[in-house]
């Protein structure tokens, strides 16, 4: 403890304080906090002004948040965090899918369907016909599976993002698999889009030169009993942001030709116009 708080004792002074902390990791965690913090402070030396601007900042991301806008996920998931943390939280043999962040539009229910139900309520895109088989790592079929998707339409929007424009539960679906552990929908195929710019967290993107765009995918969540769930996504191979995902979160196992078909016989079978779009995703699941 001191009575004279300086520049050269600060980061010691603050430290000190939580000598006593009862929640070893509550300890742990403030005093990184602290530490890289005035690092931070003493690394780039903000003016006065500076300082208050960020703290308006963080004010401003806060107001932006309601039930329909996580901004705070936003700015965790541009700053690569929330891409770290589900790295570091899901490391799995290199035979299981990889997981990826879950973003902000995972915010209603999905409503369940039989598989080969048409997810796209809209009426409007690129037919597109998703086929998938949820296994094991050794490649066992799982079968009572439930795989869980959602994804924007073909300008880029959920439809928490149109209301009253897009139906409600548009381009959402919960499959459930087959005794081979097999499940398929029709949808539409998936455009890029931008995060939200009228928020904070976009104009601060804009404002680092970045552009503010994720690549053309589609979200799931496949589950199974007795099994780690996996939260990831498939990402559009040939994407002009593939490279350059705004939120960091494309992993190169996740990246799918979406194959362009022209065959009336099978656009009959899959009940979609032809030509039309397809792609098949394995979900490789870790037992508990």
């Amino acid at each position: 403890m001191t009575r004279n708080f300086t520049e050269e004792n600060a980061t010691a002074e603050v430290l000190s304080r939580y000598a006593d902390c009862p929640d070893p990791r509550l300890k742990e965690v403030s005093e990184a906090i602290v530490r890289h913090l005035h690092a931070l402070i003493r690394e780039v030396e903000p003016t006065t002004a500076e300082w208050m601007q960020a703290l308006e900042f963080l004010t401003e991301v806060g107001q932006k948040c309601d039930d329909v806008r996580q901004e705070f996920i936003l700015l965790s998931d541009v700053f690569g965090v929330s891409t770290l943390v589900d790295a570091i939280n899901n490391r799995k043999p290199a035979e299981a899918t990889e997981s990826t962040v879950l973003g902000p539009f995972h915010m209603v229910e999905s409503p369940a369907y039989p598989n080969g139900e048409n997810v796209a309520r809209h009426g409007s895109g690129a037919p597109l016909v998703v086929t998938g088989t949820v296994t094991d790592l050794d490649g066992k079929p799982l079968r009572q599976a439930k795989v869980d998707i959602w994804q924007a339409n073909e300008d880029g929007f959920y439809d928490v993002q149109k209301p009253g424009e897009l139906p409600d539960l548009n381009l959402r679906g919960l499959f459930t698999t087959e005794e081979d552990g097999s499940f398929w929908f029709r949808s539409v195929l998936p455009s890029y889009y931008p995060i939200p710019t009228d928020g904070p967290v976009g104009k601060m993107v804009l404002a680092s030169g970045r552009h503010p765009n994720r690549p053309a995918h589609i979200h799931f969540i496949g589950m199974a009993e007795g099994h780690e769930p996996i939260t990831s996504h498939l990402f559009v191979e040939n994407d002009p942001y593939i490279e350059s995902d705004v939120v960091f979160g494309v992993k190169e196992s996740l990246v799918r030709e979406f194959d362009l078909v022209d065959d009336p016989v099978r656009a009959a079978e899959y009940g979609v116009a032809n030509p039309f779009y397809h792609v098949h995703n394995t979900i490789s699941l870790v037992k508990n």
